[in-house]
Order: structure tokens, then C-alpha cells, then sequence
């Protein structure tokens, strides 16, 4: 296997003979040059919205290798701009190939490629003293520090130190390469013979008579007779370049490689004599992705065995900070921290500040994600406090100008602050100062990780217009350049947010629409099944369906702790309470409670989970029948909850209190209350919250109905505003089809109505309350 050349590098060559002989008309010369430059550059791929288009130049480059079909897909559209009439340019291209007819002649053709180069001076001046004229100004020269220049004189070099058996072997593989046109060829030139492929075996025909087929096929073997057990004409650089591509793409976008390009990848690497060490590194990328711990953790020993072979203990530090992401990956957690600080401590030896300053971040964003797994090593100066961890960093990054390390420092402060409930001023100070230097370096695989902390920040400002729209501006602009978690995450925030609206099979069908090759991946596709499941669990809570959601809960609770970010374990706790209540067992779903407050006090986890969790205590003793006993509770989370702008809680702590106060009978506070927060609790667009202050507004209003004296106004009028409020709790909870609720408020109506004395409304809500009910059943069935 040649090192450089193939017969594909042959046929670019004779291309670009082509172009420079004026053959390529000037109509056809962009599409032509676009063709030749596209497989001499490694230019990054063009930006595009659908994955697959991603790896569009690894299959180009192995359909070259393999097949000349792709010279055909270029040159048949194009006719010839000289030559005979009506020719296309794919015949000429064929003739010229064609006419290098023997090793000879090959030789002859890389030798003649200089004169496809502008002389130097000194040529010229040769030249000129020898009375060579000047080449003619309107002759074509290839400049040679131009790419194409530089493509012709490193093929002219590769091919002057190829071994007469390699030559040989080049030659025998461009004439396999090209054979498949020969039919065509013969067509168009009658001239052409069975034996045209090699002139020695043409003009020798004569001679050896009948003993030619015998000579030919001791010089070429089965190779003419289509052999199965012929090897594919690739070259190192190829099978380099092929590699390189593909770790950039895995490394870039977190996918693993399509299995057709990875099928043809194997084929390509099975036939090279030479297995480049980088092989391993792809090997390992891939396992690691397909979530097989074993083969991937031996691929990287492997790896680093043959690059440690030639090269010294610089690159040490790197083999343990891969070894520590994979271990973290796979929940070897102490491991992966051991093997993260002798990274440390080698990167510091060597001096090798990139690799230093990217452990540092990420212990760092491991001890927030695992601070059980850090807790013993908190006090250890190397890892310090979060704050401490930060600001070094960020003070690191900009003095050596690592621009990635300064902006995820800058995200990192601002979901701090958030997390631990400060000025959400200063957050968004920090991811202004971070965007500034996204926008300014150009660094579009960070802004995927911005807009989630911008989306999460309008979440909790409980303004979800501006949430949703942030999640359709990623997808749509930005989520081609950016890692598949980012997209898959940012897809998860906007299903969940449609759910909250009810919207249920619109969730699920973004979910489904996502990039299944992406989706191969261990970790994105254990995570979009979660989501997908929760999704369900929800819908299947609000239909009563409880056994199917029991199901459901059985399997996300089995592997709750191992992958998933606290608030997504703490929405699967959630619905476990939720499920516990609609069981009707109180007491479990109390202790479960419980225990939750105690493991996110130990843990000094996000604020927003504790103010929920408070807000979930505050709503069981009210289904216990014990509303007053939750008032310090609602009190204290209405009051963490603005101070921490947690909007979103803040309108449920508010109805809780004015649930708490219809209960003691103080109905006018409540009613102003919820009269107050109404309004601003759309915006959050939570259809199940607005819905329970609507009840809560109802019941406080037919509370002050019951003060006034019978058969008056006053009374009618509060039974009336009592009335709007449930019907609008019950389209609202029609909307996430939660039966138990829509229920509990047809009663509420019909009650009323049975109160004001109006018995034909009172029995049409009890008809349709059993509505509701059999078509709950047999939605069930």
C-alpha cells in the first residue's frame, strides 16, 4: 500500500491536466474545481440542520477510493471544450486515463506533471540562457505553493520513492480502478481492444499468440476477473485523513459514526498493510459512546500503549484525563477522581497548562454534580471551594487566553448564583460577559450551553414565552454546530414544557423526531428514554391510569440515581409522591417527602428544589385535612422563592397561603390574594398551577358567599364569581386531562347550583361528572 498515492489521486491529476489544457469549458470550470478542491482541503463541513449531511465528506471520500463513479456524478453533465465535437467531458477524462497504458506510461505521466507547474526564476533565467523561449502567457500554470501545485509536486515526490513492487502494485490497482469504464469506452472508440489496457500485452499479441492470456495472468492474478479476496486501492493518507475526520466529528458533535460509513471504514482498514495507532483512539470513542465500558477502556490502554512507544511522558497526562471521564461515565466515581487528580499533578510537572486548567473544571463541575462522591476532599486546597475553584479559573483562562475555559467559567458563576438562590443581576452580568466572548472568538459549540442557562433563567422568572422561544432559536440556528446533548436537552426543556400545557403528543413527537443515528449513543439514549418515559408517567397520573403509571415508576425509579441531573430525579420523586396520593396512601408519600428534604439538606443541592419540596409538604397536609399546619411551610417558601425570584413557586406559595386562610375563614385576604397573583401565574403557563388557583380563588369566593345573608345580591354575586372561577380551574385541568380534578370541579358546580337553588344545572354537572368518569374507564381499558 502506497503511502500517499491511489488511482483516485490519479484521476484528480488527470483532472487537473484537463483544466490546465483548456479542456474544461468555462461554464463547467466552478463545478470542476469545487470537485477537485473538495477532496484536496480539509475544509470544515458546511453547517446543516440534518446530522447525516455531517459525514457527507468521509462517504465522498471513501466513494472516490473505492469507485470512479464519482468522476462520472462530475463530468457526464459537461461537454468537452475541445477535441471532437459533442464529446462529453467524463469521455475525455476516460480517453486520457485509457491512454496511460503500461507502467511505462504511468511513469511518463508523473514525470510530464511538471510541466503543469510555473517555472521558478531561476528556471526562467536557465532558461533563458539556454534559449528556451518563455511558456506562452495564456497557457494554464499551476502556481506551486497553490494547492493544486502542492498536490502535484507531493504526488510527483510520493511517486519517485515508491519501490519498483509498490509502483507495480499502484499500477495493477489503476488499472483495476479504472476497468469498470471499459464497456463504455469501447462504445465511443472503436478502436479500443480487449487487451488496450496494457500496451505490452496488445503489441505482444502477435508475438506470444495463444501464451498472452497466460503471461496476463500471471501478471495480474484473478485481479481482471473480479477476485472477492482483492484488497481495496486505499493509502495511509487516506485511511489518516478518514481518521481524523471521524474522531473531530465524534469529539464536535458526541455522535457515534453511521454504520454504513462505519462498514466501509472497517473494509478500508482491513485492506491497509499499515493500522495507524489513532485506529484505537476511533475504537474507544465509539465503545465509549455504545456504553460498553470493557472494550472501550481496553481500546484506550491500547492507544496510549503504542503512542506512549514514541513519544515521551508529556502526553501522560492525557491518558489519565480520558481514563477519568470514562470511569466518571461509567459511575466509577472514586476512580474517576483519583485518576482526574494525578492528572492534575502530572499536567503540573510537565507544565502543561491547557490540560491543568481543563481538570481543574472539570473536578470542579463534578463536585457540583457529585458532591457526595467530593464531600472528603472539600477541604483539600486543590479542589477548594466553588467560588475559590471559579475564580482561579476564570483568572487562569484569561491570562493564557483559553477563551473556552473563560466563557464556561463566566456560565458556570452565573448557574452559581442562581443555584444558590442570589442576584439574578449578577447572573445575567456573568452570561452577558460570556456571550461577549462567544460572539467575539466566534466559539458556536459553546452556545449551546449559554442559551440552556438562558432558558433555565426565564424559567425561573416565570416567563415562559421567552423559554420556549429561546429553545426554538437554538434548534433552529444553532443547534447544528452545537453537541448533541446540548440539542437533546434544549428538545427535553421544550417537551416538558409542552406537557405542562397538556400537550402531550406534540412532546412526544418532538422527542421522536430527533436524529436516530445521534440517538445510538449509551448516554442520549438512556436519557431520551427517561424523558420519554416521565412524559408518559405525567400523562398516565393525570388520566388515573395508575396502574400503567406504577409500571412506568417502577423503571425510571430502578435507575434514578445513575445518570440523570437532580432536577430530573427530583420530577421522577415527584411523581412517585403524586402516584402515592392518588393511591390514597398519604402516610408513604408524607415519609417519602421527608426523606427528600433530608437528602437535598445534606447535599446543598439548587434552592428551587427545596422551595418545591416545601411546597409539596404544604399540599399533602392539606390532602390530610391539616391546612394550617402547613402555614410556616408555605410562608417560609413564598418568602425563599422571592427572594430568589423563583417566580413559578412563588404564585403556588401565594395560593397555598390563601388556601390556608379560606380554611381559618379569613376568605376577603384570600380572595386578594389570588385576585393579585392570577394574572402573572399565566405567564408561567402552567396549566395544572392556574388551575389549582382557580379552585382556591372559588372556594374562597363561595366562602364569602356563605358570610352574606340568603337570597341577597351580595351573595348571588360571589356565587357567580365562585362559578367563573371553578369553570375556568376546570378547562384548565380539561387541558391536562387530569379526570381526578376535572371531577372535583364538576362536583364543585353542581353543588353550587344545587346551593342557588337551580336543581336542572345541578343534574346536568352530575350527568356530566359520570361522563367524565366512564370515559376515564374506557380510556383506561
Amino acid at each position: 500500500m502506497s503511502r500517499f498515492l491511489n488511482p483516485a489521486k490519479i484521476g484528480l491529476l488527470a483532472l487537473i491536466e484537463l483544466y490546465t489544457n483548456k479542456t474544461v469549458p468555462t461554464a463547467s470550470i466552478v463545478d470542476v474545481l469545487s470537485f477537485i478542491t473538495s477532496h484536496l482541503i480539509d475544509s470544515p463541513p458546511i453547517p446543516s440542520s440534518d446530522p447525516e449531511t455531517r459525514w457527507k465528506r468521509a462517504e465522498a471520500t471513501v466513494s472516490l477510493v473505492i469507485s470512479i463513479a464519482d468522476f462520472e456524478k462530475v463530468l457526464a453533465p459537461h461537454t468537452a471544450a475541445s477535441g471532437i465535437p459533442g464529446r462529453s467531458l467524463w469521455y475525455v477524462f476516460l480517453d486520457r486515463l485509457w491512454k496511460i497504458d503500461s507502467l511505462d506510461a504511468l511513469h511518463e505521466f508523473f514525470e510530464n506533471c511538471s510541466g503543469l507547474l510555473a517555472k521558478t526564476k531561476e528556471e526562467l533565467r536557465q532558461d533563458a540562457a539556454e534559449g528556451i523561449p518563455a511558456p506562452d502567457p495564456e497557457l494554464i500554470l499551476l502556481s506551486r505553493n497553490s494547492p493544486f501545485g502542492a498536490f502535484v509536486r507531493r504526488s510527483q515526490l510520493e511517486f519517485t520513492r515508491l519501490r519498483f513492487h509498490d509502483a507495480f502494485e499502484l499500477w495493477k490497482d489503476f488499472v483495476k480502478y479504472r476497468q469498470t469504464t471499459a464497456t463504455y469506452y469501447r462504445k465511443k472508440t472503436p478502436s479500443f481492444h480487449r487487451l488496450s489496457f496494457d500496451h505490452v500485452l496488445l503489441t505482444g499479441e502477435n508475438e506470444w499468440g495463444p501464451g498472452v492470456e497466460a503471461i496476463a495472468s500471471v501478471t495480474y492474478g484473478d485481479m481482471l476477473r473480479d477476485d472477492p479476496n482483492s484488497t481495496l486501492p486505499v493509502s495511509t493518507d487516506d485511511i489518516e485523513k478518514l481518521l481524523e475526520f471521524q474522531i473531530e466529528q465524534m469529539q464536535k458533535y458526541g455522535n457515534r459514526i453511521p454504520i454504513e460509513i462505519q462498514h466501509q471504514f472497517h473494509d478500508l482498514l482491513n485492506d491497509s498493510f499499515i493500522i495507524p495507532s489513532l485506529s484505537h483512539y476511533l475504537s474507544y470513542l465509539d465503545a465509549w459512546r455504545a456504553g460498553d465500558y470493557s472494550t472501550s477502556f481496553d481500546y484506550l490502554h491500547r492507544y496510549f500503549d503504542y503512542t506512549m512507544q514514541n513519544k515521551d511522558r508529556s502526553f501522560y497526562q492525557y491518558a489519565l484525563m480520558n481514563l477519568a471521564v470514562l470511569q466518571a461515565d461509567f459511575g466509577c466515581y472514586k476512580e474517576a477522581i483519583t485518576a482526574m487528580l494525578e492528572t492534575v499533578s502530572t499536567a503540573r510537572e510537565n507544565k502543561d497548562m491547557t490540560c491543568l486548567n481543563f481538570a481543574l473544571n472539570w473536578l470542579f463541575h463534578f463536585g457540583r454534580a457529585h458532591p457526595e462522591v467530593t464531600r472528603e476532599l472539600e477541604s483539600n486546597s486543590m479542589l477548594g471551594t466553588g467560588k475559590e475553584s471559579l475564580a482561579y479559573l476564570r483568572s487562569r483562562a484569561k491570562e493564557t487566553g483559553m477563551w473556552t475555559l473563560w466563557s464556561s467559567a463566566l456560565m458556570s458563576e452565573a448557574k452559581m448564583g442562581l443555584s444558590n438562590g442570589e442576584s439574578v443581576a449578577s447572573a445575567i452580568e456573568h452570561l452577558v460577559r460570556s456571550s461577549q466572548i462567544l460572539v467575539e472568538r466566534n466559539m458556536k459549540n459553546m452556545v449551546g450551553s449559554q442559551l440552556s442557562i438562558n432558558i433555565a433563567l426565564w424559567d425561573r422568572l416565570g416567563i415562559a414565552y421567552l423559554s420556549m422561544t429561546t429553545c426554538e432559536i437554538f434548534l433552529r440556528c444553532h443547534a447544528r454546530n452545537s453537541i448533541f446533548d446540548d440539542e437533546l436537552k434544549v428538545t427535553s426543556r421544550q417537551a416538558s414544557m409542552l406537557t405542562l400545557k397538556g400537550k402531550y403528543d406534540e412532546a412526544l413527537g418532538i422527542l421522536e423526531g430527533m436524529d436516530a443515528n445521534s440517538l445510538r449513543s449509551w448516554k442520549p439514549s438512556q436519557y431520551w428514554h427517561k424523558f420519554r418515559g416521565i412524559i408518559k408517567l405525567r400523562r398516565d397520573l393525570h388520566r388515573n391510569n395508575l396502574d400503567g403509571a406504577e409500571l412506568l415508576l417502577s423503571q425510571l425509579l430502578q435507575s434514578k440515581n445513575e445518570d440523570l441531573e437532580p432536577d430530573l430525579a427530583f420530577v421522577i420523586d415527584n411523581l412517585h409522591v403524586e402516584c402515592l396520593v392518588r393511591r390514597g396512601n398519604l402516610d408513604q408519600a408524607f415519609n417519602k417527602v421527608e426523606k427528600m428534604v433530608s437528602e437535598l439538606r445534606d447535599d446543598n443541592k439548587d434552592i428551587a428544589l427545596r422551595v418545591r419540596l416545601l411546597l409539596l409538604k404544604a399540599e399533602l397536609l392539606d390532602k390530610c385535612g391539616w391546612p394550617q399546619k402547613g402555614f410556616t411551610v408555605a410562608v417560609r417558601a413564598a418568602n425563599v422563592a422571592w427572594r430568589a425570584r423563583l417566580i413559578p413557586y412563588l404564585w403556588p406559595a401565594i395560593g397555598a397561603i390563601a388556601n390556608i386562610l379560606s380554611s381559618l375563614g379569613e376568605f376577603e385576604p384570600a380572595i386578594r390574594l389570588l385576585t393579585a397573583v392570577l394574572p402573572r401565574s399565566l405567564e408561567c403557563e402552567n396549566a395544572a398551577m392556574t388551575a389549582k388557583l382557580y379552585s382556591h380563588l372559588g372556594d374562597a369566593n363561595m366562602g364569602m358567599a356563605g358570610k352574606m345573608p340568603p337570597k341577597s345580591l351580595k351573595r348571588r354575586e360571589f356565587m357567580t364569581k365562585a362559578v367563573e372561577a371553578i369553570e375556568k380551574a376546570f378547562n384548565h385541568y380539561s387541558s391536562v386531562e387530569d379526570i381526578n380534578k376535572q371531577c372535583e370541579m364538576m362536583a364543585k358546580k353542581a353543588t353550587i347550583m344545587k346551593v342557588s337553588g337551580d336543581n336542572v344545572l345541578a343534574n346536568d354537572y352530575a350527568a356530566a361528572y359520570l361522563a367524565i368518569r366512564r370515559d376515564a374507564a374506557s380510556m383506561k381499558i
